[in-house]
């Protein structure tokens, strides 16, 4: 069974329907231990140019304020590295995703830790980790429909966590939140089917 990492970052809180899709997600999927990390505002600030400067220093030549300055993004990539799986419950704010969960981004891709530069360039040092990314929008973007273009969320998310080196990456889409009830509902259903296919695999997998 898998040691899960939640992370959410909706302004909505305990009401978001990216939140509310994740914990339908978990109560299906089979784990060990769930740690949960929300971002907001006061919780993932954004990195200043002290923390920056740090996070690029090698950790033998920190200084105690360089230390003080990167103790969260080790915190933070402690809970990744810990993590079997990890979930990912992610509004869709104006094509995109919420600054905050861009600031734990930024927080965690950090050269010599979850990242480093080879001659064959780049390569991810998060590996063997699955993960799952529950998406809300008010409008439908997914390939194939007519404003896929729009959709800066999930190739943004599926190029940065490539980077980190988790490969294994699954969307699941509940769009058309904006379009009325009747859409909405619809498309839940379409969600939660969904949801029911990848759990009913991972239930299996992880009872092997």
């Amino acid at each position: 069974m898998s040691n899960v990492l939640l992370i959410h970052s909706s302004v909505f809180g305990e009401k978001s329907q990216s939140l509310g899709l994740a914990r339908d997600f978990l109560k299906r999927y089979r784990h060990r231990s769930l740690v949960e990390r929300a971002l907001a505002p006061h919780t993932m600030p954004h990195l200043d140019g002290e923390t920056f400067a740090a996070m690029g220093t090698d950790a033998a030549d920190l200084d105690g304020r360089q230390k003080e300055a990167v103790a969260l993004s080790d915190e933070l990539i402690a809970e990744l590295e810990v993590a079997d799986t990890i979930v990912l419950a992610v509004p869709m704010y104006n094509f995109s995703i919420p600054s905050t969960l861009k600031a734990w981004i930024d927080h965690v891709a950090r050269r010599g830790r979850t990242f480093r530069y080879t001659e064959k360039g780049p390569e991810g040092l998060l590996r063997n980790k699955k993960v799952f990314v529950l998406v809300a929008r008010g409008g439908v973007y997914s390939k194939g429909t007519p404003h896929a273009a729009f959709d800066f969320q999930e190739p943004y998310l599926r190029t940065v966590l490539g980077f980190l080196g988790m490969t294994d990456v699954t969307f699941v889409h509940f769009e058309g939140l904006a379009m009325g009830p009747e859409a909405a509902n619809a498309n839940r259903s379409k969600a939660l089917a969904h949801v029911e296919r990848l759990t009913g695999g991972a239930v299996a997998e992880a009872a092997d």
